[in-house]
């Protein structure tokens, strides 16, 4: 059983000391007409890490990591379909399906929202952590987890929106040059550029995974920044750059890290935080929840699951089905197939079976959490399931996609048959650039199907009109490689935000 330290998450209440760090003065007031001339908030030191822990509770929220992102990041790609009962739209998932979707779609605003509140939270903790009296080299690494989260919030948002606003500090709301930064978009290339920066400075100033003590379980690592910048690479199609990162992390200078004989056991709470992870959002299922809302039940079977003892398992609202396109993707033989599919009428690794009542087909299993085998205490919508952000199988995707680029055809088959190897199957026999890289690329999708990635892939190959429209989804080259502003952003910007085209 995994055990998460509780200081990573925090209460309602410290949230609100992380973003306005002015109002605790309530335990002690100042007498009648007494000027206060400092805030109490900076003389309590472990309040800095308050600060910290605010921009990874962001993670947690229903906005960043449930129902909309499932929406936005896998139900719009060929891995999955809307699920659920087909009068339950899931307010605009049919949209999501559809790739039908507007500036006014619930799912679109959740995700800029959600991002843009953790980028806010980073911005505090950035501007606030160096006002403590603590150690420097505290306040370095309490800094430079603040900016990996914060590049990995304008990640997400860059490649959902494009051209988006870059805001890199606190914005003061009675300042007119704020609010211009805050309504300006700036070019995507702006946005990477600003996130490698924050990643490069997050890779130097954070410690190796063999470096933190166990109670710091779950916090970023050099390993994780190099990670992403090595992912960020990737999309930037900067393959010297992301082939240098990821043989770096192979080759175990930034941390240990490998791949699990078990591909299965990954998605298990004995695979949490294991060597193959770099980076997971950190679920705690036991009192105090500080799960990650909704995210099991919306992707649990829509109908019963039940053990040999008749008690019930969990179950849900069915979203986020496998598609029958990507169960058609696996290789006779494939492991990954059945740690990934689960199906109607199945005897689950628990024990629990799915019924033949239950309304699709195909569920995530990458989602299921046992309550018999695993840690819960009865409150499955915020329960122990952690996201698998960055890991091991990625890594060696991105290192033979990357040397594959640059003609380095051997290290492009190794690192490919790493990964073709845990498997189950049988070497790659593509021999040249072409031939790999399209090996590569299916390789991506079954390696990581259902993790929320498959949508971008086929955006950043160029390939995803072809491929979506193959399937009935009405993807418009030229428009549906970006989601469209939300309306009710640029209403509040009194139009200064400008509309993504063909919106």
């Amino acid at each position: 059983m995994k055990t998460i330290k509780t200081y990573i998450y925090i209460t309602v209440g410290l949230i609100v000391i992380s973003l306005s760090a002015c109002n605790n003065n309530w335990l002690s007031p100042a007498a009648e007409n007494q000027l206060i001339t400092q805030d109490s908030t900076f003389l309590v030191s472990a309040n800095a890490e308050k600060f910290v822990n605010a921009c990874y509770n962001q993670l947690l929220q229903w906005q960043t990591s449930s129902f909309s992102f499932v929406g936005y990041a896998s139900i719009t790609s060929d891995d999955a379909d809307k699920g659920s009962d087909p009068g339950d739209l899931g307010s605009d998932k049919d949209q999501m399906d559809n790739i039908t979707y507007t500036s006014t779609s619930g799912s679109i605003g959740e995700g800029w929202t959600g991002n843009y509140n953790g980028v806010t939270r980073c911005n505090q903790a950035i501007a606030n952590v160096p006002k403590y009296n603590i150690a420097d080299a505290q306040k370095t690494r309490f800094i430079a987890e603040a900016k990996f989260l914060r590049a990995l919030y304008y990640f997400n948002l860059v490649r959902c929106f494009g051209d988006i606003p870059l805001v890199n500090k606190v914005i003061d709301a009675s300042s007119e040059a704020d609010l211009n930064l805050a309504n300006t978009r700036v070019s995507k290339d702006s946005i990477y550029a600003f996130i490698e920066k924050d990643l490069n400075f997050a890779i130097t100033n954070l410690p190796k995974n063999t470096e933190y003590s166990s109670a710091d379980l779950g916090r970023a690592t050099k390993g994780a920044a190099t990670a992403l910048l090595a992912k960020v690479s990737m999309y930037e199609k900067k393959w010297a750059q992301a082939l240098s990162l990821t043989d770096q992390i192979i080759g175990g200078t930034v941390g240990s890290y490998g791949l699990v004989t078990d591909y299965a056991s990954i998605w298990r709470e004995v695979g949490e935080n294991s060597r193959e992870s770099l980076f997971e959002i950190q679920a705690r299922g036991i009192t105090p929840n500080a799960g990650i809302q909704g995210f099991v039940d919306i992707q649990g079977a829509r109908g019963s699951i039940t053990y040999p003892d008749g008690t019930s398992g969990i179950s849900g609202w069915g979203f986020n089905t496998p598609s029958q396109d990507l169960e058609n993707a696996y290789e006779v033989g494939d492991v990954r197939k059945a740690a990934t599919i689960m199906y109607k009428g199945q005897t689950l690794w628990d024990g629990a079976v799915v019924g033949t009542d239950v309304a699709n087909p195909r569920y995530n299993y990458k989602a299921y959490v046992s309550k018999k085998l695993e840690s819960f205490n009865g409150n499955d919508w915020e329960s122990n399931k952690n996201i698998r952000v960055l890991r091991m199988g990625e890594v060696y995707l991105i290192n033979a996609e990357a040397a594959n680029e640059l003609t380095k055809t051997s290290q492009a088959q190794t690192s490919l048959n790493a990964v073709r190897t845990r498997a189950g199957l049988a070497n790659t026999t593509a021999s040249n650039q072409t031939d790999l890289r399209t090996a590569i690329w299916k390789e991506r999708r079954v390696e990581l199907a259902m993790e929320y990635d498959r949508f971008f892939d086929l955006i950043r190959q160029g390939r995803a009109g072809t491929v979506l429209r193959a399937l009935g989804k009405n993807f418009v080259d030229g428009k549906n490689e970006v989601f469209p502003i939300p309306q009710i952003e640029i209403d509040a910007s009194n139009g200064k935000l400008k509309q993504n085209a063909g919106y």
